[in-house]
C-alpha cells in the first residue's frame, strides 16, 4: 500500500492498486497533515472496488458511506471529533462489524478504537511538493 505520487492522479493510482487485495472487514488508519493525499488516495481506493461513488473528504459529515463496488467503503474523518464517545455515537462498532472496509482519515486520534489489525498509512509531503505513503502506526 505505500509508494509516492507527484500528482492527484498518481496519488488516486495507488489507492486503486491498494483494492486488489482488500477483504470484507478491513480497516486502514490513513495518518497525515492537511493536503498529504488521504482524500485522494481514498477516491483511488474506492474506484479500485469498482464504486462509481463520489468521493469527498467526511470532515464536516464526519463518516461518508461509499456502495457499490465488490464491498460497501466507509470513510470517517476523525479530525473535528473531539473524544472517543462521539466517535463511538456515531455507530462506530457497527461499521467495524460491517463486513465493509473502513477508512480512518486522522486515526491516530484515537488508535485505541482501532482493531488491532488495522493497516496503518502514514502520509507525507515531500520537500519538492511530492507526497509519499509508508505503511506503519501511528
Amino acid at each position: 500500500m505505500q509508494g509516492r505520487a507527484d500528482t492527484p492522479d498518481a496519488m488516486q493510482q495507488l489507492g486503486r492498486n491498494a483494492a486488489a487485495g482488500l477483504r470484507p472487514g478491513t480497516v486502514i488508519a490513513l495518518v497525515g497533515g492537511l493536503g498529504a493525499g488521504k482524500t485522494h488516495w481514498t477516491k483511488g481506493l474506492v474506484a479500485g472496488l469498482g464504486s462509481a461513488a463520489e468521493v469527498t473528504s467526511p470532515t464536516f459529515g464526519l463518516v461518508h458511506e461509499y456502495p457499490g463496488g465488490t464491498m460497501p467503503v466507509f470513510h470517517f474523518d476523525f479530525y473535528r471529533l473531539e473524544s472517543a464517545e462521539e466517535l463511538l455515537a456515531l455507530g462506530w462498532d457497527e461499521y467495524l462489524e460491517s463486513g465493509g472496509v473502513v477508512i480512518a482519515e486522522w486515526g491516530d486520534k484515537f488508535p485505541g478504537l482501532l482493531p488491532p489489525d488495522a493497516h496503518w498509512l502514514c502520509f507525507h509531503i515531500e520537500p519538492g511538493g511530492g507526497r509519499t505513503i509508508r505503511e506503519g502506526s501511528a
